[in-house]
């Protein structure tokens, strides 16, 4: 089926060959009021377009449905239906990258979490600056909320920096149940394993060889490495710290996240605060008592009476 702008066009050439517009309309099936019609879909999308393009140039990993969302929250709200028709007319699509096979697996994850502060995973990622400075990122994340906890950056991380950097989250968010990670050297010292043990905290080492058991921290790692470490040219380990703690920021509050609804992870954080504080009780000295106890810390003593019916970790040899 010919479009009706195709055969407008058709109309307005067939006076060239001798007919007439009465009888060029009739014969393409044109309404004679339809030949002035101008369309202002063009006068519409031209602002849309523009916004478009400029945080595709700011984010050039980002798709459609990401740059969607921050359409929205400068004003101009529409359906994907229209995003994609605009982001394909503006030739902004995003280079495929070459897929890898991935092997099927059906096991369950194991200490899956079921809220926030449950399960936190880690793990590091290795890069190199301009002057030829070693980049050794250790990640730490929440697997339910997705936040990016930490990303300590440095030449060398070792056990004890290790040990460091989860006392500090430990002391700024209280201690988790549970302690996601590989088998490296790092993670199965005696040091990092006696630290968890004195917490109260449980382990969750993933099978060696399967690095999808540890899904959190390795969707974290390729958004880092894809919109981060590719994009950015590091001229020296300093620069690199304020770099990447500036993405890790603009990861927690800027950045949609779809598995999150496309909130943000400190909206989606915001939003379980709400959902809690609207099921607790709200009057009467036990609604003082209760939000008091949910916003305070777990302490390290509570996590040592717990920690006499978990499991205690393995020690390597």
């Amino acid at each position: 089926m010919v479009s009706v702008p195709a055969r407008r066009s058709q109309v307005a050439f067939a006076p060239g060959r001798g007919l007439s517009q009465r009888r060029a309309c009739t014969l393409v099936k044109v309404g004679r009021s339809a030949l002035r019609y101008r369309s202002l879909r063009a006068e519409k999308d031209a602002p849309v377009l523009a916004r478009m393009s400029e945080l595709a140039a700011q984010y050039p990993r980002y798709g459609y449905r990401r740059v969607r969302i921050f359409l929205g929250r400068d004003g101009h709200q529409m359906s994907f239906g229209r995003a994609y028709r605009l982001w394909r007319a503006a030739k902004l699509q995003v280079p495929r990258k070459r897929p890898r096979k991935r092997v099927a697996s059906g096991r369950p994850r194991p200490q899956a979490p079921t809220g926030a502060n449950q399960v936190w995973s880690y793990d590091f990622v290795f890069d190199w600056c301009a002057n030829g400075q070693k980049l050794k990122c250790l990640t730490v994340t929440d697997e339910w909320t997705k936040e990016g906890l930490a990303i300590e950056v440095d030449g060398r991380i070792r056990s004890a920096r290790v040990i460091e950097v989860l006392s500090r989250l430990v002391s700024e968010r209280g201690a988790p149940l549970n302690l996601r990670s590989d088998n490296g050297p790092e993670f199965v010292s005696r040091a990092l394993l006696k630290w968890i043990v004195d917490q109260g905290i449980g382990t969750a080492l993933i099978d060696p060889g399967k690095p999808w058991q540890n899904g959190a921290t390795e969707s974290l790692i390729g958004k880092f490495r894809d919109e981060c470490l590719s994009l950015e040219w590091f001229r020296s380990r300093t620069e690199a710290k304020v770099v990447i703690e500036s993405w890790r920021r603009h990861y927690n509050e800027v950045r949609p996240h779809s598995s999150l609804g496309y909130l943000t992870p400190a909206e989606f954080v915001a939003k379980i605060a709400s959902q809690d504080a609207a099921s607790r009780p709200a009057t009467g000295r036990t609604a003082a008592v209760c939000g008091a106890s949910a916003l305070r810390p777990v302490a390290s003593a509570s996590r040592k009476g717990q920690a006499k019916h978990q499991p205690r970790a393995e020690f390597s040899s």
